[in-house]
């Protein structure tokens, strides 16, 4: 297996489980990823073909800690749809 180049990790909350069960998958992806790339690193890490694949596009927010401004870093994250009876073992 090659080191990924654009997946960053699978995204482990209860949501992405749920979805799973749907044969949908979510990722922490590189801000710099794109549907294309990502397509093909899911085929060479996976083998597994996705049927259509959504980007969200969470922007960093202003915060406050004890008082002080802080930043909420920002993330990128990618849902993959994979036809039926295809399945990507993340856990």
């Amino acid at each position: 297996m090659t080191k990924a180049k654009y997946i960053i990790k699978p995204r482990a909350t209860e949501k992405s489980i749920v979805a799973a069960d749907k044969n949908k998958y979510v990722f922490n992806v590189a801000k710099t990823a794109n549907k294309d790339n990502l397509a093909q690193e899911i085929k060479l890490t996976y083998k597994v073909t996705p049927l259509k694949i959504n980007i969200v596009n969470s922007p960093s927010k202003a915060v406050m800690r004890k008082g002080k401004p802080g930043v909420k870093s920002g993330f990128k994250k990618a849902i993959i749809t994979l036809k039926k009876g295809d399945k990507i073992d993340i856990m």
